[in-house]
């Protein structure tokens, strides 16, 4: 390796798990700042280790990213318990692998950080402001409607992706690298630099200096997590109308390290925590202007009186002294809490007889005249019917119609992939139809938008009452009772019940069985049953 014994000698030595790779654009500047990272450890004292994990690419990745993020946690836990490691640097940010990264590193317990990619540059395209995710949906759905042409879908194509880093919109990506850094996982303000922001660098720079400091003073992982900082995750959550993805990955995190977060957790702080970022898909604006207005430290600031903050950090200081001289730059971008851009209710969780252990809605980046909505059900048993039958003209359905997507859950896909948003019927969008009520027991991507209600839970795969749903029967939705059901009765119910024949699953091997075999439902975070909570696990023995 070219080190000479002073090179390693009586230093910790800091495993940077890296999740750069060719085919994930979104961490296509990671290893540049793993040498940033590098460069702060030797400064601090310290013997770096980078060490290549697997990347989850979100825009390539089949069936979905979330089938693989619990094989990117087992890989980090494993990677930190089988090398000589100290303490970790976490990089990552597409996605899954903010939640993956934690989650493993939550498990093995050693000093942590973790560096976001952070968000890329805000797109263009003539004249207008383009964010990725959001306005890729919205114009697919006018190039499929035939309002603009190919040359101007290209167009939006070769605009809306200006730089390394993840989606510039309060998408997933942005949701959880918020979350890493309110539970207390990365520097102060550090999720919402740009990623090619000089700022960046600094930052990479300062976490590996930063996590010297950290082994000496055997700050670990759980040490710094508590109900109350899962609880601030929640809230911050709320008040960046972020991504429903979190109701699945906090439970998840939670589960790690022996805390229990539970979907009522989310709606009891839901009807009372305001929206105070006004950011696409539910606002206006993108990460560049939320970073520019002050970032998550000025939104903390404004929601410190719904927070702990006496929550301890990697910083060595709590969460108030991290945000202590937080300011806001622009109360358009940054709401104040007696001017939020919703009063409550971001996300909402709905239970009922179509999902008795719980739904999830995006209330913010919904038609506010389709919350409380009443319509028949057009069922789609697969993605693939879906997409073979959604622009058929003879397909019975109009505007009032509820579209129901099934067995596209943890174990019916498998992965739960982002089938959420399900397309609107074409013949319905040249006649202006641009949302709908949709149901499914899969997730959607934090950069859409529209009135669908996720996570129905248990999926329909596994025999919950989704699966008993037939075609013509009436949905009633009801978003300010939490209410998502069925208009049908119990009798007839339990004889479609009687009848219900569970499906096989597709994968005889490899892992993909493991995954059909031990995978949980939505509702409690689709860990694997036998990677959750804190049980010792002796360390390797060196032969």
């Amino acid at each position: 390796m070219g080190c000479i014994h002073a090179d390693y000698e009586g230093k910790p030595a800091i495993a940077i798990i890296n999740t750069w790779s060719d085919i994930n654009p979104c961490h296509s500047h990671l290893r540049e700042r793993a040498e940033d990272v590098k460069r702060g450890v030797w400064q601090a004292g310290g013997f770096p280790l980078e060490m290549p994990a697997m990347t989850l690419a979100e825009t390539f990745q089949k069936p979905t990213t979330m089938m693989y993020r619990n094989l990117l946690a087992m890989e980090t836990e494993e990677l930190l318990r089988s090398y000589p490691a100290d303490g970790c640097v976490l990089l990552g940010g597409c996605d899954k692998t903010t939640p993956a990264l934690l989650m493993g590193a939550i498990s093995m317990n050693l000093p942590t950080i973790f560096v976001p990619a952070g968000p890329m540059l805000r797109g263009n395209w003539r004249g207008q402001i383009l964010g990725s995710g959001a306005d890729v949906m919205k114009y697919w759905a006018e190039r499929r409607a035939g309002t603009i042409d190919r040359e101007a879908w290209i167009e939006i194509e070769e605009g809306i992706a200006r730089s390394a880093g993840t989606c510039m919109t309060m998408g997933t990506a942005s949701t959880m690298t918020s979350v890493a850094e309110v539970l207390g996982f990365s520097l102060p303000g550090a999720s919402s630099i740009p990623a090619v922001d000089a700022n960046h660098h600094k930052m990479a720079n300062l976490s590996g200096r930063r996590i010297v400091e950290m082994v000496w003073e055997d700050l670990k992982a759980r040490d710094i997590l508590s109900k109350a900082s899962f609880e601030n995750a929640v809230a911050a959550v709320l008040a960046l109308s972020g991504s429903t993805n979190a109701v699945v990955h906090l439970p998840a995190l939670a589960g790690r390290a022996g805390i229990k977060i539970t979907l009522d957790t989310f709606d009891a702080l839901s009807r009372t925590t305001p929206v105070l970022a006004n950011l696409r898909p539910s606002g206006k604006y993108l990460m560049e202007d939320f970073y520019y207005a002050g970032g998550l430290p000025a939104l903390l600031k404004a929601l410190a009186s719904r927070l702990d903050l006496s929550c301890r950090t990697v910083t060595g200081r709590t969460l108030g002294d991290n945000i202590a001289n937080a300011q806001t730059y622009n109360f358009d971008v940054i709401r104040a809490p007696d001017r939020p851009l919703l009063p409550s209710g971001g996300l909402v969780i709905l239970r009922g007889n179509l999902a008795p252990k719980g739904a999830v809605i995006k209330v913010a980046a919904a038609s506010p005249n389709l919350l409380r909505h009443r319509g028949r059900a057009i069922v789609f048993e697969s993605y693939d019917e879906m997409n073979a039958r959604i622009d058929d003209p003879a397909l019975d359905v109009d505007a009032h119609s509820v579209l129901v997507l099934r067995n596209a859950g943890p174990k019916g896909a498998p992965g739960m992939p982002e089938w959420g948003n399900l397309p609107i019927p074409q013949k319905l969008l040249k006649h202006g139809v641009r949302d709908m009520v949709r149901v499914s027991d899969s997730r959607m991507s934090g950069t859409n938008y529209g009135t669908c209600i996720l996570h129905v839970c248990p999926e329909s795969f596994v025999g919950g009452p989704l699966a008993l749903l037939r075609e013509g029967d009436i949905v009633e939705l009801d978003v300010e009772q939490r209410q998502l059901n069925m208009l049908v009765s119990v009798e007839e119910l339990s004889r479609r019940r009687q009848v219900w024949h569970p499906r096989e699953g597709i994968y005889p091997r490899g892992y993909g069985r493991l995954y059909l075999e031990h995978v949980r439902q939505a509702d409690e975070g689709c860990d694997f049953d036998f990677l959750e909570g804190i049980e010792p696990i002796p360390e390797p023995e060196i032969h």
